[in-house]
Parts: C-alpha cells; structure tokens; sequence
C-alpha cells in the first residue's frame, strides 16, 4: 500500500512539473507590452504611485468630456469601437487601464477592493483638469462608474452603464478564467502558469456570437494578462464582490442613466437590467439580443448609437424608466 502511494505522489508530482512546464507564462513588464498594446495615442500618466495607461482623444473645449472604463481582465482596448464614432460627434474621450489590468498594472499597497477605484477616477479627472464628466463603464467598470457618481454627484453629468456589477452575482456561466482565480491555493499557482486556451474559452464565453473571438483578440487578453501583478490584482478582487447589502446603494442614484446590454450576457444576466431599471428612477433600457457581456466590442456600431442619443439629450433624471429592444 505504501509503495502504491508512493507511486501515486510521484505521479502526481511528475503531472505537476510537466503542467507548469507546458504552461509556464512568466510575468512582463510593461515595458516589454508597450510596443504592441500602447503605440500613440497613449500615453502614460504618473498617479498614484503608478504609470498609467491612457489614451485622450478628442476636442479639448469639451465641457463635459467621457470617461470609458473597462470591466475585470479587460483593458482601454475594449473601447476601440466606440471611441472613434464618439469623437467624431466632437466629443473628448478619455480611456484608462484601471490599476491591476491592462499595462497600468496593480496598486502599490495591493489594495484592489472596490473603494480603491472610484478614489483613483476621481484623481485621473484631476490630473487631466476634467471638472465635470459623462462616465461610461462595463461589467467592473460600471461599478465604478456608479461609486464615483455616488460619491461625487456634482461632478457627473450622466452615467451609461454597460452590462454594469452591481448585485450579488447570479451568472449562469462564469469564465473560466475567473473560476480559477477564485480557487484558493490554485489560483496562486496561476501566477506562473496561463494557458492560452484557458483565456480564449474565458472571452468566448463571454461573448454572444464566439465565432467573433479572433485569435488577435485573445493575444490581446492573454498578453495583457501577464503583465507584471496583474495576476495577483485579480485574485484580489474577486474576494470583494457585491452583497445584496451593497445593491441597495444603487437606489441611491440620482442622474440620467442609460442602461445597455447584450441579451445573451450570462455573466450578469438581463434579469440585472431589469432591476437597474426599477431601481433608478428616470433609467432607460436598451437590450441587444444577440450580444453578450462586452456589447461595446462585439458590436460597436449598433451599441454607440443610443449611446449618441443619450448624449445629446437635455434635461435631468425623473420621469418614467423606459426600455428599447434593438437588433431583434
């Protein structure tokens, strides 16, 4: 029996090593991303202790210029689409890699719980001399969108909240990618090892056509992955997820609000815009039926154009939520 145990520990010692071996995905600096993920027009901005990876476009006399900001594992590139069309409309759009994703890599106190994020939006508009904004967010992003505008109304004209996290988690399918950086113990082991395919099944999944993920796009996720902490960031955030007790504070808004999302999102399933919507007051709906989780890059044209609209309205929030169907 003891020699059949033995047996079975070298064996699955043998397994480990040959695991890692084939897997193996040391960190990068951002130095060694910047030339593929960070040619002009980005930028990097000292905040925070950190070099922050941004990108500024757009008309500079715009009174209130837009904030885009990403969702967990994603970077500034989610809003290629989007930007474009957006400064085209003459408007001013500002995109950054959150701390602990993309090449601005993680927080120096490795604090990456959900207080950190609007902390550091609220110093990013500083430091670019931004007084009032639109904020736009995804998945992640969203939250943070919507803790900035909590904690700083005055300074946020409107908000668009994309597939946003707000409530306790209801996924039907989860990345995989986040399940294993949710596992104590393997989740560490991850800081050394990544499979490729472990990340394309993880943005396939999120997206409502796979057939769409082009091998550029997971080099993308991949390569931006390995940057130096950034591991380790995300095992970090996933222990502060959302409680009913944090949902209440969604209640609390008090702005326009437009609300998108992809039909097919089952990360945060459309049952999450539905309560957005009876949440705040004056919100409208626009659904996608055919998207999933990141709508703003799988189809960018059809989900700028409320976008647009949006923009362009006046007045403040009140009156009855509404919702809009698109792309049936």
């Amino acid at each position: 029996m003891l020699r059949w145990l033995a047996y079975g520990a070298c064996a699955l010692g043998l397994g480990l090593v040959v695991l890692v071996a084939a897997f193996w995905a040391p960190s990068r600096s951002a130095d060694q991303l910047k030339a593929r993920w960070a040619p002009p027009p980005s930028t990097f901005l000292p905040l925070d202790g950190m070099q922050v990876h941004l990108r500024d476009e757009g008309p500079r006399d715009d009174p209130t210029p837009i904030l885009l900001l990403h969702g967990t594992s994603d970077s500034l590139h989610t809003w290629d689409g989007w930007t474009p069309l957006l400064v085209a409309s003459g408007r001013r759009v500002i995109r950054v890699d959150l701390p602990g994703f993309g090449l601005t890599g993680p927080f120096p106190d490795g604090d990456h719980r959900i207080a950190a994020y609007p902390r550091f939006a609220s110093h990013l508009l500083d430091a670019l001399d931004v007084r009032r904004a639109v904020v736009a967010g995804n998945s992640f992003g969203g939250q943070v969108a919507l803790e900035l505008a909590l904690a700083q109304p005055d300074r946020i004209e409107r908000l668009v909240l994309v597939d946003a996290l707000a409530y306790p988690r209801s996924a039907s399918k989860v990345p995989i990618g986040f399940v294993v950086a949710s596992l104590p113990g393997v989740n560490r082991l991850m800081d050394y090892v990544l499979p490729r395919a472990l990340v394309e099944g993880s943005v396939r999944s999120v997206y409502g056509d796979p057939t769409k993920v082009t091998p550029a796009l997971v080099d993308r996720y991949y390569e931006l992955a390995l940057r130096d902490g950034n591991r380790a960031a995300l095992r970090n955030r996933f222990g502060d997820l959302p409680d009913e007790a944090y949902a209440q504070r969604v209640r609390r808004l008090r702005l326009p609000v437009l609300l998108l999302w992809g039909g097919r999102d089952q990360l945060i399933p459309i049952a999450a815009a539905e309560r957005f919507l009876g949440d705040i007051p004056g919100s409208r709906l626009v659904t996608f039926p055919q998207l999933g989780h990141v709508p703003q890059q799988e189809d960018p044209q059809a989900t700028v154009i409320p976008v647009l609209a949006f923009l362009n309205e006046g007045g403040a929030p009140g009156g009855a939520s509404g919702k809009e169907v698109q792309g049936q």
